[in-house]
């Protein structure tokens, strides 16, 4: 067992933050799935530009779908990165099937420039879903309050989604809120819960990197760690307490945290700061390859999310007292973080046009 897969006993699954088509078809991501116990793969539209520019086996069908004048950029983009989820999905579909669904999935993002747009989310969505035909697949959508009204819809539906840029205790309160309302409507409706499968993934190293300057000097580096494991208590609160009950005596699944963003940006910091402080049950890690290689090397496996809860808290309480709006810092950090998406999104349809 390597460091990487001695993290899974402790509950936690980690996924891959990167996806092309030069890592499935070199075989490195089934290695990946074989060697380090990896559980699932998360992209996004930063992850897709730099692989359709840079990998040079995209070009051939580009050229191609180029050809036809009757496609857009866009559709240009999905059918090339439908194929790519489609042929990860297919190689984790023994890990979804082995887990009765808990583990092997894989995420594409809906365009970012749908943030801001509940219905046009939901049509994206929902084709994007049927088009990737996979019980594997999961579509993410930015946890902004069109897309969380979309989610909540998908999950009424039945489809899988990975709700993501999520910065602050407000914003995932609202995509739980989202989750249970939907699967309580499906139910409802007749519907099987037990089948479907979100995430929320809560952005890590972002937070640091702006309340770093703002913060005083013994609380740097740790304001993100803080915020998880409040986040965290919550999650234990509403998903083993009574509210979930009845769904989950459904076969419903709660909605695991999934901690983003988890490479070090500053470094000072150790590079593996965000995956070893925050290893706990029903939890997923999506780590880039470099934080992987790292925590592969050197890191330290052992159950460290639910300690220090009353410290967190106090961490957290203290900040707010020094004047530092915690909910609105979250706002800001997902207003960035989607024009960080939007530019990217917007670079990769220039390669499609």
């Amino acid at each position: 067992m390597n460091r990487l897969q001695a993290i899974r006993p402790f509950g936690q699954r980690i996924w891959l933050d990167n996806l092309s088509r030069e890592l499935i078809a070199s075989g490195e991501l089934a290695r990946l799935l074989a060697d380090d116990g990896i559980a699932g793969v998360t992209s996004n539209p930063a992850i897709f530009y730099k692989a359709i520019s840079s990998d040079a086996s995209y070009q051939g069908e580009l050229a191609v779908l180029k050809q036809d004048a009757s496609l857009s950029a866009e559709a240009r983009y999905e059918k090339l990165v439908v194929a790519d989820i489609q042929a990860a999905c297919d190689l984790l579909l023994p890990q979804y099937e082995s887990s009765q669904g808990n583990d092997g999935y894989v995420s594409l993002e809906v365009s970012p420039e749908l943030s801001r747009d509940e219905a046009g989310t939901l049509a994206a969505a929902r084709r994007l879903w049927a088009e990737i035909g996979r019980a594997n697949a999961m579509i993410k959508i930015p946890a902004t309050a069109e897309g969380i009204r979309a989610f909540q819809a998908l999950t009424r539906e039945g489809v899988n989604v990975n709700i993501t840029l999520l910065f602050s205790l407000p914003q995932v309160e609202a995509v739980w809120d989202a989750y249970v309302a939907g699967l309580s409507a499906r139910l409802a409706d007749g519907k099987p819960v037990a089948g479907v499968k979100a995430v929320a993934s809560f952005f890590l190293s972002r937070v640091d990197s702006l309340l770093d300057p703002q913060v005083a000097e013994p609380h740097q580096g740790k304001v993100a760690i803080a915020l998880s494991k409040a986040a965290y208590a919550r999650y234990q609160e509403r998903f083993h307490g009574e509210e979930f009950a009845k769904l989950r005596a459904a076969g419903a699944r709660p909605q695991f945290l999934l901690w983003a963003s988890t490479g070090t940006k500053n470094p000072a910091y150790r590079d593996v700061l965000y995956v070893e402080s925050l290893i706990g049950d029903e939890t997923v890690n999506t780590v880039p390859d470099a934080t992987m290689a790292a925590f592969r090397d050197h890191g330290d496996a052992a159950l460290t999310l639910p300690q220090s809860m009353d410290e967190a808290k106090a961490l957290l309480a203290e900040v707010e007292a020094a004047g530092i709006d915690l909910a609105a810092a979250g706002e800001k950090l997902q207003r960035d973080g989607l024009k960080l998406f939007e530019d990217a999104f917007a670079q990769l349809l220039k390669l499609t046009a």
